[in-house]
């Protein structure tokens, strides 16, 4: 993990806190070096271009991510996430194993708090129904 740069600071909303920074490392020879940022409300692409005199950010709210995979190697690994309007997943690919396990607890973690009730319920029956086939006596 490293410093979270400036201009990062400045796109976070009031309540917003950086979780996790990220630079994806790559093996070749390449000026532009992507890195990732986890906040408590998205997940924040930003890849420098032009030298570092710009910069492009993407960014996906956890209300847009349906599921979460950790696919883990012998030193490096790849967090999928599955966005909810199809497409092709967000891979956050080549991240050193340590970063990568937190990464994906923390999204895991956001993902939960921001679905609805419904959906993060398994089977989607409260604990206060009666389960079928039992009857109340009244």
């Amino acid at each position: 993990m490293s410093e979270t740069p400036e201009d990062v600071k400045k796109i976070l909303g009031p309540n917003e806190q950086i979780q996790i920074y990220v630079k994806q490392k790559f093996y070749h020879p390449k000026i532009n070096i992507d890195s990732v940022i986890i906040t408590n409300e998205r997940i924040i692409l930003r890849q420098p271009h032009a030298v570092g005199l710009k910069k492009d950010y993407t960014d996906f709210n956890y209300q847009d991510i349906s599921n979460v995979v950790l696919e883990k190697g012998i030193v490096r690994s790849t967090v999928k996430c599955t966005l909810r309007l199809g497409g092709d997943p967000l891979s956050l690919n080549d991240l050193p194993n340590s970063d990568a396990e937190k990464a994906y607890g923390l999204i895991r973690e956001n993902l939960v708090r921001y679905q609805s009730p419904f959906t993060a319920r398994s089977e989607g029956v409260s604990p206060s129904q009666p389960q079928s086939g039992a009857h109340q006596q009244l």
